[in-house]
């Protein structure tokens, strides 16, 4: 049944947050989300009268708005798995970026730096070194809370192949934070966290701030999958558009996004 233009505009008010940060998230470039997220709506208001029913308006909107980001994407290369350290290299090189940074935090009041922040940012980006395929589903199961079917709807595959993005996916981004994350292994070469907090919080011990977290808390018990999904929640519990620390983080994810393109040769 053909849904009204009020039950698909109430539906699209309320899923636009999450349909904006989901596409900041693959997209890595808050402009792009707000264009996307506009276009999406346009698109369906277009084609509401093609919409099926076989799915939820949320599911619909969402493979709307996959489908523009995918078409740019796939022309664009993955970033590597050590992201944190090239750009970490390139803002030492840089005195603007920590300039600018600390503009904001002076100055802003969504610009405080938290750990908790730093960890989803951290996600975004190294979820980049991923097959495309393997970041979106990831997205959407762990961090969006879609059931396989939905996603193979949105993805336009099927949910075998579904599960099999989701298991390859999430097998990689543990492994790689296992070996990278100093919040979780004490060998872990990633300080990154630790590091900006004693920079935008100099008067605050950032072990002290690192422990609030239930991840770094349960790290001693070693149970990789247990540590993916409380950083899975950490996620979800940060909206990257409205946070206290939202303007600080995406300058943050500008200059990495930026430093990227530079590296993989993009524009």
């Amino acid at each position: 049944m053909e849904p009204s233009l009020n039950s698909l505009t109430a539906e699209f008010e309320r899923v636009k947050g999450s349909l904006k940060s989901y596409i900041l998230r693959i997209m890595a470039n808050k402009q792009d989300a707000e264009d996307i997220v506009q276009e999406t709506w346009i698109r369906a208001h277009r084609s509401l009268a093609n919409f099926k029913g076989d799915s939820s308006i949320k599911t619909w909107l969402f493979a709307i708005a996959q489908n523009i980001a995918r078409d740019h994407l796939r022309s664009l290369k993955r970033w590597p798995e050590n992201v944190g350290d090239i750009a970490k290299d390139a803002a030492m090189k840089d005195p603007d970026f920590f300039r600018e940074a600390m503009t904001i935090h002076k100055t802003s009041p969504e610009a405080q730096f938290e750990i908790r922040e730093h960890i989803a940012l951290c996600f975004t980006c190294v979820s980049r070194s991923l097959p495309l395929e393997q970041q979106l589903a990831l997205m959407l199961k762990e961090v969006y809370e879609f059931t396989a079917k939905e996603i193979a709807k949105i993805m336009e595959t099927n949910e075998a192949m579904v599960k099999y993005y989701l298991h390859t996916g999430r097998s990689k981004m543990i492994d790689v934070f296992d070996k990278r994350c100093a919040l979780i292994n004490k060998e872990g070469a990633c300080h990154q966290c630790t590091e900006l907090n004693g920079i935008f919080n100099p008067k605050q011990n950032a072990q002290e701030e690192a422990v609030k977290i239930q991840m770094v808390r349960d790290a001693a018990k070693k149970d990789k999958e247990h540590l993916f999904d409380l950083r899975m929640m950490v996620m979800q519990e940060i909206d990257p558009f409205a946070s206290p620390a939202t303007e600080l983080q995406l300058h943050h994810l500008e200059f990495d996004r930026k430093v990227m393109n530079e590296h993989t040769g993009q524009d």
